[in-house]
């Protein structure tokens, strides 16, 4: 049996999505869509699929065969998005953010349900290895008490990148630094640590001709106990610098770094040595006609496919994905703007 997705938004995410569902054995593309119809186009030419192409979401929405639709469009198209494919009874796999708002994320939480269909959410560092391994030490005990994390996520957007979008820089569209470049990283606190229960933050737009700000720091409170500090901005000269997540805890300190959350740059956990013969390093990914970052959106797609074929999985589902939302809104609530 095959699981048969529909993708909407043919961009760059979009078109990782498109590579690694060609490459799952058993996933298949059913339609694309695109608001630039010709988006869709090359990639139904580049995977010789042979689908039907459509400029209109509701269109497709009308006609397709798809189990899943791919959301894979500007963070503020989402929450609209996803209920008219809950709607149309069919199962969705939204990109990060899963919205921009806690309510927005509710109202895609409650038509999902209503109408009988699963809303998943695309997470796919929890599948890093270093990050496997972070949670197999916090789970089983290893690193006892976990007192405080630190989240520094330092990296370069130049002009060009706002300015040759429509959406990216736009309050509406894309919300906030925190929703493009450290969602990944909040969720992963809140997967560690749970839900963040108090914050004291300043953000600020130094760098950019943008509607969002492009540095911030914040100190937060998770209901764990644990004590966290993040600071994001996209003003770094030249390239990214770090990327980067460390763990202070009773037996053991960890941190994870590289390009994506993928190589362990330090680790001294008290009963839990590293293993000499596994790669803590994930590699890039490859996927047939397509060379990747690593990204592990293989393996959200092959779990996806594994849900709706009602075997093990490990999915994100809404009332997850919704705790980085609740995080970042309550940073943004709580940010003084200097």
């Amino acid at each position: 049996m095959s699981v048969k997705f529909a993708i909407i938004g043919c961009g760059a995410i979009g078109s990782r999505h498109a590579a690694v569902i060609d490459a799952e054995a058993r996933g298949s593309i059913t339609s694309l869509c695109d608001c630039n119809v010709m988006k869709a186009e090359q990639l139904d030419e580049k995977y010789s699929l042979g689908v039907k192409c459509f400029a209109d979401y509701d269109a497709l929405l009308a006609s397709t065969n798809a189990n899943v639709i791919n959301i894979c469009t500007p963070h503020g198209l989402h929450a609209e998005m996803a209920i008219k494919a809950a709607k149309a009874g069919k199962h969705i796999l939204v990109e990060k953010p899963m919205a921009l708002t806690v309510a927005d994320a509710e109202a895609m939480m409650t038509a999902a349900s209503d109408n009988g269909v699963y809303l998943m959410v695309v997470k796919q560092n929890r599948f890093n290895v270093p990050i496997a391994l972070t949670k197999k030490a916090i789970d089983s005990g290893k690193l006892g008490r976990v007192f405080m994390v630190q989240c520094h996520v330092l990296w370069n957007r130049h002009d060009g990148y706002y300015a040759d979008s429509n959406w990216r820089g736009s309050k509406e569209l894309e919300g906030g630094a925190l929703y493009t470049q450290a969602s990944h990283f909040i969720d992963l606190l809140n997967w560690w640590f749970g839900d963040v229960v108090d914050v004291k933050a300043e953000i600020a737009t130094k760098n950019h001709a943008i509607d969002i700000e492009d540095c911030g720091n914040a100190l937060l409170t998770f209901d764990s106990g644990v004590m966290g500090a993040l600071t994001w901005t996209t003003c770094v000269y030249n390239k990214n610098y770090e990327g980067s997540i460390t763990i202070i805890a009773e037996n053991g300190t960890i941190k994870i770094g590289g390009p994506y959350l993928n190589k362990i740059e330090y680790w001294d956990v008290k009963a839990m040595p590293l293993q000499d013969d596994i790669c803590f390093v994930d590699k890039p990914n490859a996927y047939g006609k397509y060379q990747g970052t690593s990204s592990n959106h293989d393996k959200v797609v092959t779990n996806v496919v594994a849900k709706l074929l009602n075997e093990r999985h490990h999915v994100v589902e809404g009332d997850e994905g919704i705790m980085s939302i609740k995080a970042i809104e309550m940073i943004y609530n709580n940010a003084r703007v200097i």
